[in-house]
Protein backbone atom coordinates (compact mmCIF):
# COMPACT_ATOMS: atom_id res chain seq x y z
CA UNK A 1 0.00 0.00 0.00
CA UNK A 2 1.48 3.30 -0.93
CA UNK A 3 1.89 5.83 2.03
CA UNK A 4 0.95 9.84 1.84
CA UNK A 5 4.21 10.71 1.28
CA UNK A 6 4.61 8.64 -1.55
CA UNK A 7 1.05 9.35 -3.41
CA UNK A 8 1.78 12.98 -3.11
CA UNK A 9 4.71 13.02 -5.35
CA UNK A 10 3.03 10.72 -7.61
CA UNK A 11 0.03 13.00 -8.09
CA UNK A 12 2.30 15.68 -8.65
CA UNK A 13 4.41 14.28 -11.58
CA UNK A 14 0.92 13.27 -14.04
CA UNK A 15 1.10 14.28 -17.22
CA UNK A 16 -1.23 16.62 -19.23
CA UNK A 17 -3.91 15.53 -21.51
CA UNK A 18 -2.54 11.91 -21.79
CA UNK A 19 -0.78 12.55 -25.76
CA UNK A 20 2.18 13.93 -24.87
CA UNK A 21 4.42 15.21 -21.76
CA UNK A 22 4.07 18.36 -20.43
CA UNK A 23 7.23 20.34 -20.40
CA UNK A 24 8.50 21.41 -16.78
CA UNK A 25 8.03 25.19 -16.51
CA UNK A 26 11.19 27.09 -14.81
CA UNK A 27 10.52 27.61 -11.14
CA UNK A 28 8.44 30.75 -9.69
CA UNK A 29 10.84 32.52 -8.07
CA UNK A 30 8.71 32.79 -3.98
CA UNK A 31 9.90 33.71 -0.93
CA UNK A 32 9.24 30.90 1.61
CA UNK A 33 6.06 30.92 2.90
CA UNK A 34 6.01 30.69 7.13
CA UNK A 35 5.43 27.18 7.98
CA UNK A 36 1.86 26.58 9.32
CA UNK A 37 0.81 25.31 12.33
CA UNK A 38 0.99 22.19 13.49
CA UNK A 39 -1.95 20.01 12.36
CA UNK A 40 -3.95 18.53 15.65
CA UNK A 41 -7.01 17.73 13.57
CA UNK A 42 -7.96 14.95 11.31
CA UNK A 43 -10.82 16.35 9.19
CA UNK A 44 -10.75 18.82 7.04
CA UNK A 45 -13.45 21.78 5.37
CA UNK A 46 -12.39 21.65 1.73
CA UNK A 47 -14.80 24.49 1.14
CA UNK A 48 -12.26 27.10 0.71
CA UNK A 49 -10.06 24.93 -2.03
CA UNK A 50 -13.48 24.93 -4.11
CA UNK A 51 -13.89 28.54 -3.30
CA UNK A 52 -10.33 30.08 -3.83
CA UNK A 53 -9.94 32.07 -6.97
CA UNK A 54 -7.29 30.31 -9.63
CA UNK A 55 -7.09 33.75 -11.93
CA UNK A 56 -9.23 36.87 -11.14
CA UNK A 57 -13.28 36.51 -11.11
CA UNK A 58 -12.31 32.17 -11.52
CA UNK A 59 -12.79 29.96 -8.90
CA UNK A 60 -11.86 26.20 -8.53
CA UNK A 61 -15.28 25.71 -8.70
CA UNK A 62 -16.20 27.44 -11.42
CA UNK A 63 -13.19 25.58 -13.69
CA UNK A 64 -14.46 22.32 -12.96
CA UNK A 65 -18.50 22.56 -12.66
CA UNK A 66 -19.22 21.69 -15.28
CA UNK A 67 -16.05 19.91 -16.54
CA UNK A 68 -15.15 21.41 -19.68
CA UNK A 69 -12.52 23.66 -21.44
CA UNK A 70 -13.46 27.27 -20.35
CA UNK A 71 -12.19 30.18 -22.86
CA UNK A 72 -12.25 33.53 -23.01
CA UNK A 73 -10.75 35.03 -26.24
CA UNK A 74 -10.55 38.22 -24.77
CA UNK A 75 -7.40 36.88 -22.35
CA UNK A 76 -4.36 35.25 -23.19
CA UNK A 77 -4.48 31.86 -23.77
CA UNK A 78 -2.86 29.22 -21.64
CA UNK A 79 -4.47 27.11 -18.61
CA UNK A 80 -6.80 28.21 -16.96
CA UNK A 81 -7.48 29.77 -20.04
CA UNK A 82 -8.38 26.89 -22.69
CA UNK A 83 -5.34 24.63 -22.81
CA UNK A 84 -2.28 24.45 -24.86
CA UNK A 85 -1.11 21.22 -25.48
CA UNK A 86 2.08 21.93 -23.07
CA UNK A 87 0.27 22.89 -20.14
CA UNK A 88 1.00 20.89 -17.01
CA UNK A 89 -2.88 21.01 -16.43
CA UNK A 90 -3.14 17.95 -14.26
CA UNK A 91 -0.55 19.56 -11.98
CA UNK A 92 -1.80 22.59 -11.88
CA UNK A 93 -5.19 21.09 -11.40
CA UNK A 94 -3.91 19.09 -8.12
CA UNK A 95 -2.16 22.02 -6.32
CA UNK A 96 -5.44 24.64 -6.80
CA UNK A 97 -7.20 21.99 -4.88
CA UNK A 98 -5.01 21.10 -2.39
CA UNK A 99 -2.77 23.95 -1.92
CA UNK A 100 -3.42 27.73 -0.33
CA UNK A 101 -3.11 29.81 -3.76
CA UNK A 102 -1.86 33.29 -1.38
CA UNK A 103 1.08 31.35 -0.33
CA UNK A 104 2.42 29.31 -3.22
CA UNK A 105 1.78 29.64 -6.59
CA UNK A 106 -0.36 27.72 -8.87
CA UNK A 107 2.71 25.89 -10.43
CA UNK A 108 4.48 24.09 -7.63
CA UNK A 109 3.72 20.86 -8.28
CA UNK A 110 4.63 21.43 -12.12
CA UNK A 111 7.61 23.42 -11.27
CA UNK A 112 8.89 19.57 -9.28
CA UNK A 113 11.74 18.00 -11.28
CA UNK A 114 9.20 14.95 -12.24
CA UNK A 115 7.79 15.54 -15.51
CA UNK A 116 10.23 15.82 -18.54
CA UNK A 117 11.71 18.80 -19.81
CA UNK A 118 9.87 19.13 -23.62
CA UNK A 119 7.94 16.42 -25.21
CA UNK A 120 9.68 13.97 -26.39
CA UNK A 121 8.78 14.34 -30.06
CA UNK A 122 8.49 17.75 -31.34
CA UNK A 123 4.88 19.35 -31.50
CA UNK A 124 4.29 20.28 -35.28
CA UNK A 125 3.54 23.46 -36.38
CA UNK A 126 0.35 22.91 -38.60
CA UNK A 127 -2.60 21.27 -37.90
CA UNK A 128 -3.71 18.45 -35.63
CA UNK A 129 -0.62 20.11 -34.07
CA UNK A 130 0.19 16.42 -32.13
CA UNK A 131 2.86 14.15 -33.05
CA UNK A 132 2.20 10.74 -34.86
CA UNK A 133 1.51 7.94 -32.71
CA UNK A 134 5.14 6.11 -32.54
CA UNK A 135 5.66 1.89 -32.87
CA UNK A 136 3.26 0.13 -35.24
CA UNK A 137 -0.50 1.26 -33.97
CA UNK A 138 -2.82 -1.66 -35.55
CA UNK A 139 -5.45 -0.24 -38.37
CA UNK A 140 -8.54 1.08 -37.93
CA UNK A 141 -11.08 -1.89 -38.89
CA UNK A 142 -12.52 -1.59 -42.38
CA UNK A 143 -15.95 -1.85 -41.45
CA UNK A 144 -16.51 1.19 -39.41
CA UNK A 145 -18.65 3.98 -40.41
CA UNK A 146 -16.50 6.73 -41.73
CA UNK A 147 -18.12 9.43 -40.25
CA UNK A 148 -16.79 12.70 -41.22
CA UNK A 149 -16.03 15.15 -38.07
CA UNK A 150 -16.69 18.44 -40.29
CA UNK A 151 -20.04 17.13 -41.56
CA UNK A 152 -21.65 14.65 -39.65
CA UNK A 153 -24.01 15.62 -36.93
CA UNK A 154 -23.14 15.21 -33.07
CA UNK A 155 -25.36 12.20 -33.17
CA UNK A 156 -22.90 10.33 -34.86
CA UNK A 157 -20.44 11.13 -31.71
CA UNK A 158 -20.52 8.48 -28.65
CA UNK A 159 -18.77 10.41 -25.09
CA UNK A 160 -16.39 7.77 -23.84
CA UNK A 161 -14.36 10.01 -21.36
CA UNK A 162 -13.81 13.28 -20.18
CA UNK A 163 -11.24 15.21 -21.34
CA UNK A 164 -12.46 19.02 -20.25
CA UNK A 165 -10.32 19.08 -16.90
CA UNK A 166 -8.34 15.67 -17.09
CA UNK A 167 -7.34 15.43 -12.97
CA UNK A 168 -11.25 15.72 -12.41
CA UNK A 169 -12.51 12.06 -13.18
CA UNK A 170 -9.07 11.23 -11.92
CA UNK A 171 -8.73 12.56 -8.96
CA UNK A 172 -12.26 13.55 -7.82
CA UNK A 173 -14.45 11.00 -8.73
CA UNK A 174 -14.69 7.80 -6.67
CA UNK A 175 -13.93 4.79 -8.52
CA UNK A 176 -18.12 3.26 -8.20
CA UNK A 177 -18.72 6.93 -9.79
CA UNK A 178 -16.28 6.76 -12.89
CA UNK A 179 -18.12 4.96 -15.40
CA UNK A 180 -21.45 7.27 -14.70
CA UNK A 181 -19.21 10.65 -15.10
CA UNK A 182 -18.07 9.56 -17.93
CA UNK A 183 -21.03 9.17 -19.63
CA UNK A 184 -22.80 11.68 -18.33
CA UNK A 185 -23.47 15.08 -19.57
CA UNK A 186 -21.64 18.22 -19.05
CA UNK A 187 -25.69 19.76 -18.32
CA UNK A 188 -25.43 16.97 -15.47
CA UNK A 189 -22.32 18.82 -13.89
CA UNK A 190 -23.90 22.09 -13.40
CA UNK A 191 -26.98 20.37 -11.68
CA UNK A 192 -25.07 19.20 -9.07
CA UNK A 193 -25.01 15.37 -9.78
CA UNK A 194 -21.20 14.95 -8.98
CA UNK A 195 -20.67 17.77 -6.18
CA UNK A 196 -21.09 15.41 -3.62
CA UNK A 197 -19.04 12.58 -4.75
CA UNK A 198 -16.10 15.67 -5.87
CA UNK A 199 -16.90 16.94 -2.05
CA UNK A 200 -16.61 13.87 -0.53
CA UNK A 201 -13.60 12.44 -2.57
CA UNK A 202 -11.82 15.41 -1.82
CA UNK A 203 -11.98 15.51 1.97
CA UNK A 204 -10.90 12.22 2.07
CA UNK A 205 -7.82 12.86 0.42
CA UNK A 206 -7.31 15.82 2.20
CA UNK A 207 -7.19 13.86 5.03
CA UNK A 208 -5.37 11.20 4.12
CA UNK A 209 -2.68 13.96 2.77
CA UNK A 210 -2.56 16.59 5.79
CA UNK A 211 0.11 15.61 7.79
CA UNK A 212 2.90 14.76 4.79
CA UNK A 213 1.74 18.65 3.21
CA UNK A 214 2.45 19.62 6.78
CA UNK A 215 5.81 18.00 6.46
CA UNK A 216 6.48 19.71 3.61
CA UNK A 217 5.51 23.05 5.05
CA UNK A 218 2.92 23.64 2.48
CA UNK A 219 0.28 25.67 3.28
CA UNK A 220 -3.28 23.49 2.60
CA UNK A 221 -6.55 25.49 1.51
CA UNK A 222 -8.64 23.26 3.48
CA UNK A 223 -9.08 23.76 7.33
CA UNK A 224 -9.22 21.75 9.88
CA UNK A 225 -12.91 20.74 11.07
CA UNK A 226 -13.34 22.05 14.47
Amino acid sequence: MLSGATILPLLAGCGGDGQSAAPRPAPVATVAPTPSPTITGTSFDVTPCLNQQVALGVSVTNLIIPDTIKMDLSKPNGFPNGRRLEDPVVDVTLAVLFLDLTKHPANLFASLPLNPPTNDVPFPSSFPYVAKAQGNPPLPPTNGSNYNFRTDPASAYVRVDRTGMPAVATALISPPQKNPYNDADPVDDVAGKFVPDMKATLTGLTNALADDFQRLNLNMCAKPVA
